[in-house]
């Protein structure tokens, strides 16, 4: 192995052998961890060093010499630049594989965990086109790379309706294409930067918070509704003008929306959403196996998963773990806008929702009674605060506890109070393996560990879904 002397070292020739944490790949030089991105397991590659510690480095491949048996080409032509679908250069069912292995070195090594015969991760359905939400950034500072610079020329027009780049919080990548999301979202978004442009609206610029064009929202249904919801910094004649065009090149838009935000972030929980043209939601419908497709109305604030068809089978996992009979008192914590809950509420007594957001439970009462289910109540209020005894008495125990938080995982507070209530049984869905391991660990005196589910419901990504069914010692 050569190394050159230079400011940031080059290491030639070295052996890819695995994966590490956050997605990057993993070498060892001279008994040091290399974390790697650009490369797959299996790959020879030259490195650039980024960072070196006394037991770790940092680098990046700038040559594959000899690519690796799963490596494969990328679909999109933003590959590399994009932040998103970091694995699109590796085999699908290699990413499986290391998904698989995710889980289980969370929960074991994490949680010091006794696991059971681990299922098989669920893979998804589809590894393009699977999301049903994205929401682009509108710029008056686009990133150009290396190789635009070389053939552009002269540079006149410098906005940009595509994704934010990595590291860069004022600079966005203009996208072409993008294979995430199916049709009319490319086309929606492309024809809105090409009239904004010839309105001359301005667009957003983050450092100074002024402009006009500020992010555009698309969510399409597997049904065919399409919702876009158009964000602008400024009041301006143009707004309107650009939204007219919008409705005349796509009149099948369910709903055309638009808001402004004069904000120095892009939330929309707190902002005015006004209806250009259409409904201000479009309506999901979802199979349920052996019943009616259940409905479910989405807003624009709405919370709903974007990968709805590997939703569906992820949902009837766990409510399948549930063991539901008919006759069981079921507590949804984090019940978002009430899947779970629905999915659960047509094979047990009843369901008790529980969330913090407050309007997330409006959306759960009204996916409710959109699909004439009476079993179900949905409280709001935070957890920690909201599962004392007193919603014990309103509600009763529960027979079976299904939890399904976010990313940072359940609070210490109401994993105790889920001590407390001892369920028989409890499953637990889980976007981030780490956390759940972390809380699994404060269950495992009370509840051992009877089914373990990956579920990939991101391809092309490092992120994996898990469900855990717990019963009680």
């Amino acid at each position: 192995m050569a190394r050159s002397k230079s400011p940031l070292p080059i290491w030639e020739n070295i052996a890819v052998t695995g994966w590490g944490a956050n997605g990057k790949a993993l070498a060892k030089v001279d008994g040091l961890v290399v974390f790697i991105t650009g490369a797959v397991p299996g790959d020879t590659a030259d490195l650039r060093i980024t960072k070196k510690k006394s037991s770790y480095a940092e680098a990046e491949a700038i040559r594959i010499n000899i690519p690796g048996p799963d490596r494969v080409e990328p679909v999109c032509a933003h590959f590399g630049t994009c932040g998103g679908c970091k694995w699109q250069d590796l085999r699908y069912e290699k990413q499986l594989e290391y998904k698989q292995q995710q889980v289980v070195d969370n929960l074991v090594r994490l949680g010091g965990l006794e696991l059971p015969s681990i299922a098989p991760i669920l893979a998804s359905p589809r590894v393009t086109h699977y999301r049903n939400k994205l929401e682009f950034a509108g710029s008056a500072h686009r990133w150009f790379t290396h190789a635009e610079l070389r053939t552009l020329g002269e540079i006149t027009d410098r906005t940009a309706l595509g994704f934010h780049i990595p590291g860069r919080f004022d600079k966005v990548m203009h996208v072409d294409t993008c294979h995430l999301q199916p049709e009319p979202s490319n086309s929606i978004r492309l024809f809105i930067h090409e009239r904004a442009r010839a309105l001359g609206l301005p667009y957003y610029a983050i450092r100074e918070n002024t402009g006009g064009l500020r992010t555009v929202l698309i969510r399409t249904t597997t049904t065919g509704e399409t919702m876009t919801l158009v964000s602008f910094g400024q009041e301006d004649a143009r707004n309107e003008q650009l939204l007219a065009a919008v409705h005349e090149r796509f009149p099948d838009i369910t709903s055309l929306l638009w808001t402004i935000n004069t904000k120095k972030n892009d939330t929309i929980w707190d902002l005015d959403i006004r209806v250009f043209h259409g409904k201000d939601h479009i309506t999901e419908a979802l199979p349920d196996p052996g019943l009616t497709d259940l409905r479910f109305r989405i807003g624009a604030k709405s919370f709903f998963q974007t990968n709805p068809e590997q939703m569906r089978a992820m949902y009837v996992e766990a409510r399948d773990q549930a063991g539901l009979t008919g006759h069981e008192r079921v507590y949804d914590l984090y019940c978002g806008a009430g899947t779970i809950s629905l999915f659960a509420a047509r094979h047990c007594k009843e369901v008790i929702g529980a969330e913090i957001v407050p309007e997330a439970v409006a959306d759960a009462r009204m996916n409710a009674e959109l699909n004439g289910i009476r079993n179900v109540r949905f409280e709001a209020g935070d957890l920690r605060h909201l599962l004392d005894a007193s919603f014990i008495e309103r509600n009763g125990e529960p027979d079976v506890l299904i939890t399904d938080p976010p990313r940072a995982g359940m609070h210490e507070d109401v994993v105790a109070r889920i001590l407390e209530m001892a369920p028989p049984r409890i499953v637990y869905v889980s976007c981030n393996p780490a956390t759940q391991a972390r809380d699994l660990a404060m269950l495992k005196d009370r509840y051992r560990i009877s089914h373990v589910r990956p579920v990939d419901m991101f391809p092309h990504t490092y992120h994996v879904e898990n469900i855990v069914r717990l019963d009680r010692r």
